[in-house]
């Protein structure tokens, strides 16, 4: 694939669904796309700009409370692209937590800086595994529907991941506790 910009594999899965605006696509990225992939407004237009020149989408001008929107749409090359991708069997799965390379180097910290680390983390962790079982409970309902089944795929990842990121969060606490006592 001659491109290697994943915001636009993004954005050509979310028109694959529907004609969107670009506000409409960062509201979906930080919804439930957030838990495994981010986007800006910064790489969105660029993005759609070139996406639009290359005709893989097309814009829509629509009238809205007045107000002209630009929507855009997927191509059949569009659809085609993200389906080469979908079938390339690379992937870049990193993982980056800012949360760790903090704990990495915390050792010139005292512990407690670092027990307040992993607490926030704990807390975020607790508030998203929390969002992803609603979003777990909704899908569930219709896993005959193929979107539905292939979002709750990830929702199930990122449930199973949570949880073990919770597990990690009581060991780590639980070890620094006993460091402290000696």
């Amino acid at each position: 694939m001659p491109r290697e910009k994943k915001i636009d594999m993004v954005i050509l899965g979310l028109l694959s669904h529907e004609p969107l605006t670009g506000y409409d696509m960062k509201k979906r990225i930080d919804g439930a796309i957030r838990f495994f992939w981010n986007g800006s407004f910064g790489n969105i237009y660029p993005s759609l700009k070139e996406l639009e020149n290359n005709g893989s989408i097309t814009r829509c001008e629509v009238t809205s409370d007045g107000r002209e929107k630009i929507s855009y749409k997927i191509t059949a090359s569009g659809k085609e692209e993200l389906r080469k991708w979908l079938r390339d069997e690379q992937a870049s799965n990193e993982l980056k937590y800012e949360t760790l390379l903090k704990l990495f180097f915390g050792g010139v910290e005292e512990k407690n800086v670092t027990y307040h680390n992993i607490e926030v983390f704990e807390n975020k962790i607790r508030g998203d595994l929390e969002m992803l079982r609603t979003y777990g409970k909704v899908l569930e309902k219709d896993l005959e529907n193929e979107d539905h089944l292939h979002y709750y795929l990830t929702v199930s990842f990122g449930i199973d991941s949570y949880e073990a990121y919770l597990k990690w969060c009581a060991k780590a606490k639980k070890l620094l506790n006993g460091r402290a006592q000696r």
